[in-house]
């Protein structure tokens, strides 16, 4: 789902692209889109787009016109349409005669060849409101607005909201706006807090910690820049997946380039690392003791490395952890080499570290053994359960035969 880094490098991308192109006629919708059409047509506009954690907002500004034709229409009022994403929304800039299948919302350029701007959604998860403000219930930006984002949480540490653990609390997004499943498991994972602490526990402690005396201003300063908190990571993470230039391969430009933010990611999703669901069904990943929160019944299950047939379609992380992994074999391994043992049809036969047989591809059984063997060979054969399952039809009827001379002779005598 895209989070707060997405939207805001969405944001990035249509100032980019859209910077001194004028848009004209109506805003068009699909026909499959359940969203609301967007009544807005103007000779000719412009597109600025603001980010706010989860939400985008396109402002639609006309431009002057002093024709008779516009007079005639009359003047077209500035609209605001705010975009949230849902689980796949995305926007691009594409010519007409190759706009994406899912462009459910478009505006088109005045160009020759035209293009169009396109709100792309595959799943259809995604919603705009027309004349829309941002979501009152909705807390300030992580991103843009972290001295508003940190009071608003350390004022307000006695809502309801903070009796979850930390896990679920950073999902709220009337405190921890722009925050997402992979953000929430990379700042606890980077910040060593179990994912089921207590919530208000956590954060409690980042309140005293900043009313700690005794030390001065470049101190603080210097302790928060070498161990940085958990508010300030919900502000430098995001921030660092902007600098990679297309978080989770988002970047329009270049969607297949997710290597980098891969490279990045080191717990959600990451080979060896715990997963576990929350109360609300939603994943989490974590290393170590989850926390005294752990919803009952809750399993973690580990992630195991998973190697690709292809060489070259590898991760650079996956191949990294598998090396480190080969070349430093821990003591269970050793042991599990040491004790391997290949069993064949003549018997159990050692097999030393390095894969050779101890005396050969096989070793005969001796008399003792045959015998033995042998031996339990014949019991199982002399069992009546085992006998009767061996008989042939052949044997059946003999048997049948047999039982019925002796129930004559029995009648005869």
């Amino acid at each position: 789902m895209p989070e707060g880094p997405e939207l805001f490098l969405a944001c990035r991308y249509i100032n980019s692209e859209c910077a001194g192109i004028t848009f004209t006629g109506k805003v068009e919708k699909s026909e499959v889109s359940k969203n609301p059409e967007v009544p807005f047509e103007s000779k000719g506009y412009l597109i600025l787009a603001v980010s706010r954690g989860k939400e985008l907002k396109l402002a639609l500004t006309p431009i002057k016109q002093e024709s008779s034709t516009a007079k005639r229409l009359g003047s077209q009022r500035p609209m605001d349409v705010v975009f949230r994403f849902g689980m796949s929304g995305n926007f691009k800039l594409a010519p007409v005669s190759d706009m994406p299948k899912h462009a459910h919302l478009r505006f088109y350029t005045r160009e020759t060849p035209p293009r169009a701007l396109c709100y792309v959604d595959v799943r259809r998860f995604g919603r705009w409101e027309v004349n829309g403000t941002w979501q009152p219930d909705r807390g300030p930006c992580v991103m843009l607005e972290y001295e508003k984002f940190r009071d608003n949480i350390l004022r307000n540490l006695s809502d309801k909201a903070f009796d979850k653990p930390i896990c679920e609390a950073l999902l709220n997004q009337k405190f921890f706006n722009g925050i997402g499943n992979y953000l929430r498991a990379e700042i606890l994972y980077r910040s060593k807090v179990p994912p089921f602490e207590k919530a208000r526990t956590v954060l409690e402690d980042l309140q005293r910690g900043m009313q700690v005396s005794g030390t001065t201003l470049s101190k603080k300063v210097k302790l928060k820049r070498e161990n940085p908190d958990l508010l300030e990571l919900c502000h430098t993470l995001p921030m660092e997946v902007v600098n990679l230039g297309g978080g989770k391969g988002y970047d329009p430009t270049n969607q297949e380039d997710s290597a980098g933010f891969e490279e990045w990611l080191h717990c959600y999703s990451a080979p060896g690392m715990k997963s576990m669901r929350d109360t609300n069904g939603r994943t989490i990943w974590f290393q170590g003791d989850p926390g005294p929160m752990t919803p009952k019944g809750g399993k973690s299950q580990k992630k195991k490395v998973q190697v690709n047939s292809n060489p070259a379609a590898q991760s650079s992380r996956v191949t990294k952890q598998l090396a480190r992994k080969n070349s430093n074999p821990g003591p269970a391994q050793k042991g599990l080499k040491e004790k391997r043992k290949l069993r064949t049809e003549s018997g159990i036969v050692q097999e030393k570290e390095d894969g050779s047989l101890v005396n050969g591809a096989r070793r005969p059984r001796t008399r003792s053994q045959r015998s033995s063997s042998d031996l339990q060979e014949s019991l199982l054969l002399s069992s009546p359960a085992q006998a009767k399952k061996r008989r042939t039809p052949t044997q059946k009827k003999q048997t049948k035969a047999a039982a019925v001379s002796r129930s004559r002779r029995v009648k005869a005598s």
